[in-house]
């Protein structure tokens, strides 16, 4: 058993992380003053880069190439960069006990850690089919994405079972994302969700079925209304079917489960405030707990913009309040302050030939406008969601980085609309005019 002590403690090693040790470092931190503790294997990376480029079949991404803190233009941290700014970088370490009140954290190997101030970055953890009990959902070749390790296994049986079946359970993000790679792979992909449509949490029905036929028009077999309730194994332990609760069955080669997240909060229950699923915090991520703050997807922070409280999973969020949190920190011990996290949810994906945005909020009426033909080379279409008059949300489909940016910038704004019949025939002028 050892015991460090840091001024600075960093906990977790995903994207909030990086980009945390990033700003630490532009603020002048000291040599030996700051930690970043990770279970992971790896320095921080740009965790998008797994269901993207890391699963193309020629030219794929891999480390360092995506080392944080590259995904905003920012500098490449490579584990030697860490050392070189004082920062200590802990990995392969596993954190199973936290005491906020006596400031310290204790490693499955029964080292301790003490800081005087710590930033809560341990991020979410996927919900897996074992945790709900269905049968077989422990075989071989059902497979999860949220650490590298996991991406590492998905690699491996895309290239053990090249050309194979493979069944997508999830209609979401790691649903269409993962969908598109595997076909992109030449597997026979069938993907199966629940819902009435693919991510209920934000397209509308219009916006789905663009994306439901294109993929379709790739070869992606899609079956929605009905859940994976049990798999078969070959004697060998590996999966080779999936069965659904509408009594279908499906061969499969690999599955692959994106259901959802977990924040990975329990380290801290009953230690700290808790809103929404996560850790509340302030603007400044700062939490009910002095010298404790929570960045990324365990903070439930108020959402200025709309005066409520929310917990945001999406790297741009992690990656802002990570500097938010920082720069509070540091302006605090000069005697300043900042200013207030001001944050427009953004959200982005890229599957295919497909390139998507939105800022803003998908609440109230909604209208379409553009090419939504799926069957066009190159579809460019996009979406207003309007609330008490005002648009509050705003989606696009292959634009450009300038309509990207008037996007935002309307969703920021919340300017009036006169009709939704207008909003349909203007387009994307309508956010270029703001």
């Amino acid at each position: 058993m050892a015991e460090k002590s840091f001024k600075y403690i960093i906990l977790g090693g995903g994207v909030s992380a990086g980009y945390a040790a990033k700003e630490f470092a532009s603020q002048g931190v000291k040599p030996g003053e700051l930690a970043v503790i990770s279970k992971e294997a790896v320095a921080p990376y740009e965790r998008p880069a797994l269901s993207k480029g890391y699963l193309f079949p020629e030219g794929a991404a891999r480390l360092p190439g995506f080392h944080c803190c590259v995904g905003s233009g920012g500098e490449k941290l490579l584990p030697e960069s860490y050392k070189q700014k004082g920062i200590e970088l802990i990995l392969r370490t596993e954190i199973v006990k936290a005491d906020l009140a006596a400031k310290s954290l204790v490693s499955a190997a029964g080292d301790v850690f003490k800081y005087e101030t710590l930033i809560i970055a341990t991020g979410s953890t996927v919900l897996r089919l074992t945790d709900f009990g269905v049968k077989g959902a422990d075989s071989k070749n059902i497979l999860y994405l949220r650490e590298i390790d996991d991406a590492d296994k998905v690699v491996e049986a895309i290239q053990a079972k090249k050309g194979g079946k493979a069944v997508v359970v999830g209609g979401g993000y790691i649903g269409l994302e993962l969908s598109a790679a595997l076909r992109i792979n030449n597997f026979d992909v069938t993907m199966v969700f629940p819902e009435p449509w693919c991510m209920p949490r934000l397209f509308t029905a219009d916006i789905a079925a663009f994306y439901e036929t294109y993929y379709t028009n790739k070869g992606v077999k899609i079956i929605k209304g009905t859940v994976a309730s049990g798999f078969t194994a070959h004697p060998n332990g590996e999966v080779n079917e999936v069965q659904l609760k509408d009594g279908r069955s499906l061969e499969a080669d690999i599955v692959i489960v994106g259901v959802g997240a977990k924040p990975l909060t329990a380290l801290f229950k009953g230690q700290v405030e808790e809103d929404k699923g996560g850790i509340k915090t302030d603007a400044f991520f700062k939490t009910s707990v002095p010298d404790v703050y929570a960045v990324g997807d365990v903070a439930t922070f108020p959402l200025k913009m709309y005066g409520d409280m929310r917990r945001v999973e999406h790297v741009d969020h992690s990656r802002k309040s990570a500097e938010q949190a920082v720069k509070a920190i540091k302006a605090a011990e000069g005697g300043g302050a900042v200013e207030e996290y001001d944050y427009l949810p953004f959200f982005y994906s890229r599957s295919f030939d497909l390139s998507w945005q939105f800022y803003g909020d998908n609440v109230g009426d909604s209208v379409l406008f553009g090419d939504s033909n799926p069957s066009n080379p190159k579809p460019r279409f996009g979406a207003y969601w309007v609330q008490d008059g005002k648009v509050v949300g705003a989606f696009m489909e292959g634009g450009s980085g300038d309509e990207n940016k008037a996007l935002a910038k309307v969703a920021k704004a919340r300017p009036a609309a006169e009709s939704l019949d207008d909003l349909t025939k203007e387009g994307i002028s309508f956010a270029a005019k703001i």
